[in-house]
């Protein structure tokens, strides 16, 4: 059985407002002044309106409008679609504001903050939401169409490719790093006093204690791929989910840490934590920018897209 057509009412939400204003201001020239439009352009959307509803709304008597009876429950309904189009209107224009931005840790944590402070300071009545988890969760959910864009440090994996545009961003270089004096590195390790930082080999660092982040982090995708690999042996304490809390472990001297250099270039400023270069091993990687093709790319979007780049 066909499905009937829904017809559209032929209504305007100009002819209600004109309405609202007669009925309030009590004429049509009262009308005309409040709304900024002619004379007899408030009649004719007055008469149009009648003839819609198939009613009389107001009895003219010489040049004076007088309600019929019909027009005050025409008067409600009238307001209360009026309304909610100021609503609709004002959401819109709360939605052309908004932005939905995803980060996976790293990013969220220590570069997104001034990212923002630039696309603030461009648009003062932006509203944006964040949301800050690990590379995977974070694809996830601008797979769902959760997120309007992200910035993730791991490659992104999603489960339709085809759906998902992403962009290589910036790079960024992953540190091995330990407590100044550290128990594990006085008996093996060699300390470059010029670069500040412990120098060791692939062997030595096989024998020690790493904490690294957890499975699903972009961090760790590129310990698994670029460090582990070479460590078949390794004795790896734990995977941790936040990256504070590995550097508080490795103060403490519990193990060696691996984390973006920018998690960690504080403490190795003020020489609280040390740099361990290890030979041959590489740890730079890309982050990179990603969204739903399916995506509405506002003005904001434009705006941060600009910012970032």
């Amino acid at each position: 059985m066909k499905k009937a057509v829904q017809t559209l009412p032929k209504i305007t939400l100009k002819q209600l407002s004109v309405f609202v204003s007669i009925y309030q201001t009590g004429s049509t020239s009262r009308a005309s002044d409040e709304l900024h439009l002619s004379q007899s352009a408030v009649s004719s959307a007055l008469t149009e309106l009648e003839s819609r509803l198939q009613m009389p709304l107001f009895e003219r008597v010489g040049r004076r409008l007088n309600q019929h009876p019909n027009a005050h429950p025409i008067y409600v309904q009238a307001q209360a679609i009026l309304g909610q189009a100021v609503t609709l209107e004002h959401y819109h224009k709360h939605q052309a504001g908004q932005i939905r931005i995803g980060a996976s840790t790293t990013i969220g944590n220590y570069v997104l903050p001034p990212l923002l402070a630039q696309l603030y300071h461009a648009l003062p009545e932006a509203n944006v939401d964040m949301y800050i988890a690990n590379t995977q969760e974070v694809v996830n959910e601008i797979e769902q169409l959760n997120l309007d864009i992200a910035l993730v440090e791991g490659v992104p994996r999603p489960t339709d490719m085809k759906a998902i545009e992403q962009r290589a961003w910036r790079t960024d270089t992953l540190k091995i790093f330990a407590k100044r004096d550290s128990q594990w590195l006085t008996e093996v390790a060699t300390y470059n006093n010029a670069a500040n930082r412990y120098e060791l080999s692939v062997e030595q660092l096989a024998q020690l204690p790493l904490l690294v982040r957890e499975a699903g982090s972009g961090t760790r995708q590129i310990i698994d791929e670029q460090l582990l690999k070479h460590l078949p042996n390794a004795e790896v304490v734990k995977a941790i989910q936040q990256s504070e809390a590995i550097k508080h472990m490795v103060s403490a001297d519990i193990g060696l840490g691996c984390l973006s250099q920018h998690v960690i270039e504080t403490e190795l400023m003020t020489k609280e934590l040390v740099e361990v270069s290890v030979a041959g091993i590489d740890l730079s990687r890309t982050w990179w920018l990603v969204w739903h093709k399916s995506s509405h790319q506002s003005a904001i979007w434009q705006t941060f897209i600009d910012i970032i780049h």
